[in-house]
C-alpha cells in the first residue's frame, strides 16, 4: 500500500483561471504564496511567461523562447499570500483575454546550497513537496550542484538566463543520463554525453559536463528540480498504442495538471490541467513549446488513478510512439495518509 506525506496537493501545487482587465489586479485563490508561476494567455498568442521568487517577481523568462531574461514591471508584479500581482501588460492580463497560471510553492528566495562544486546563488527548496528552484553561474568544465531536494530528482529544467539564442533543457529520468530534449521546441531526445556527464542526479547534487546551455563559463542558470512524491507527483514514460481507446498510464492519484512529449519522434507538448474545462472529455490542450492559443484536443481524461489516451495522433499517441510525462496530482487521502483513488 502507498503511502503519502502530502494530505493536500493544492498546499504545493495550483492551477488558477483569471480574466485579465488591463489594468492592475491581484489574482487570488491560488490557496499559497507561490515561488514558481507559470502563466499562459489562453485565448491568444501571448507567449508563455515564467516568474520566480529565486529571481525577483518581475524578472521575466518564457519557455516558448530562447530568449534571455528580461526585467518587466508591468507583467508579473509581486507573490503574495494567496497568490501574485498583475500589471497592464498583455502578457498577463490583456483586457478580457482568459489566462492560465499553473502555480508551485518552494520556500521564498532560499540561500546559497554549497553541496556541490558549484555553489548555487540561492536554492529555494520544498522537501515535502518535492521542488527546488536553484540559480547558479556555470564554469564551463565538468561541476556539481547541489539541489537541496533530500533524495534524486527525477526531472530538472534548467535555462541559461543571461545569453539570447539558448534553449529550455529538460533532464527526464526516463531518458537517462545520456539524452535531454528540449521543452522550447518540437524535437525528439537527443543523445549528448556532455549535458550530465553520462552521470545521474544524486540525493545531494546533479552533474553537468561543459555544455553552454546547462553549464556556461560565467553565465547564470536557473533550474528547476522535481523529486517524486507518492500521491503528489509523477515522471515517467509510456508507449503509444495509435488508439482512441488509448494507453493507460498509472499515476497512483488524480492528475491536476500533465506534460507529456514524443521522445523518438518530433511532435508538440501537451499540456492538460483539470481547471480547462476542468472535466472529462472536455480536456484542453496548451502547447509549452508555442505561442498559439488553447487547442480543443481532448488528448486524455484525467482519471482517479493516472490518465487515459484518447487521440491516434503523433504528439500523443501514435502506435509504437515512445513518450515521457510529468504529471501533479489532486491527492485524496484516507485513514493513515494512504492516498485513494476514486471518491
Amino acid at each position: 500500500m502507498a503511502y503519502t506525506t502530502i494530505n493536500k496537493s493544492t498546499d504545493y501545487f495550483n492551477t488558477k483561471l483569471y480574466t485579465g482587465n488591463g489594468s492592475t489586479q491581484s489574482i487570488t485563490g491560488v490557496g499559497f504564496q507561490p515561488d514558481w508561476v507559470w502563466t499562459k494567455q489562453r485565448s491568444g498568442t501571448e507567449h508563455h511567461n515564467s516568474n520566480d521568487a529565486v529571481r525577483g517577481a518581475t524578472k521575466v523568462i518564457f519557455p516558448n523562447l530562447t530568449n534571455a531574461e528580461q526585467t518587466v514591471s508591468n507583467l508579473i508584479t509581486n507573490f503574495i499570500s494567496d497568490g501574485f500581482s498583475v500589471g497592464d501588460n498583455a502578457g498577463a492580463n490583456n483586457n478580457g483575454s482568459a489566462y492560465v497560471s499553473w502555480n508551485w510553492k518552494a520556500n521564498g528566495q532560499g540561500s546559497s546550497n554549497t553541496d556541490g562544486s558549484i555553489n548555487t546563488t540561492y536554492t529555494s527548496v520544498n522537501t515535502t513537496a518535492g521542488f527546488s528552484i536553484s540559480k547558479f553561474t556555470g564554469t564551463g568544465s565538468t561541476a556539481t550542484v547541489g539541489h537541496g531536494l533530500g533524495v534524486v530528482p527525477a526531472c530538472m529544467i534548467f535555462k541559461r538566463i543571461t545569453t539570447s539564442g539558448q534553449q529550455w533543457t529538460m533532464y527526464h529520468k526516463s531518458l537517462g543520463n545520456t539524452a535531454h530534449i528540449l521543452l522550447n521546441t518540437t524535437g525528439s531526445k537527443t543523445i549528448q554525453t556532455n549535458y550530465w556527464n553520462d552521470t545521474s542526479p544524486t540525493n545531494t547534487v546533479w552533474t553537468m559536463g561543459n555544455q553552454d546551455e546547462v553549464n556556461p563559463n560565467g553565465s547564470e542558470v536557473i533550474c528547476y528540480a522535481f523529486a517524486e512524491k507518492t500521491g503528489y507527483s509523477k515522471f515517467g514514460s509510456y508507449t503509444g498504442n495509435g488508439s482512441t481507446d488509448g494507453t493507460f498510464v498509472y499515476t497512483g492519484f488524480k492528475p491536476a495538471f500533465v506534460i507529456l512529449k514524443r521522445t523518438n519522434s518530433t511532435g508538440n507538448w501537451q499540456l492538460l490541467d483539470n481547471k480547462r474545462l476542468g472535466y472529462n472529455v472536455e480536456n484542453r490542450t496548451i502547447y509549452p513549446n508555442s505561442n498559439i492559443a488553447e487547442q480543443d484536443e481532448d488528448d486524455a481524461d484525467l482519471l482517479s488513478n493516472g490518465f487515459k489516451l484518447k487521440s491516434t495522433g503523433g504528439d500523443s499517441n501514435i502506435s509504437g510512439g515512445q513518450y515521457i510525462y510529468m504529471a501533479f496530482g489532486q491527492s485524496l487521502v484516507g485513514s493513515n495518509n494512504v492516498p485513494c483513488t476514486a471518491r
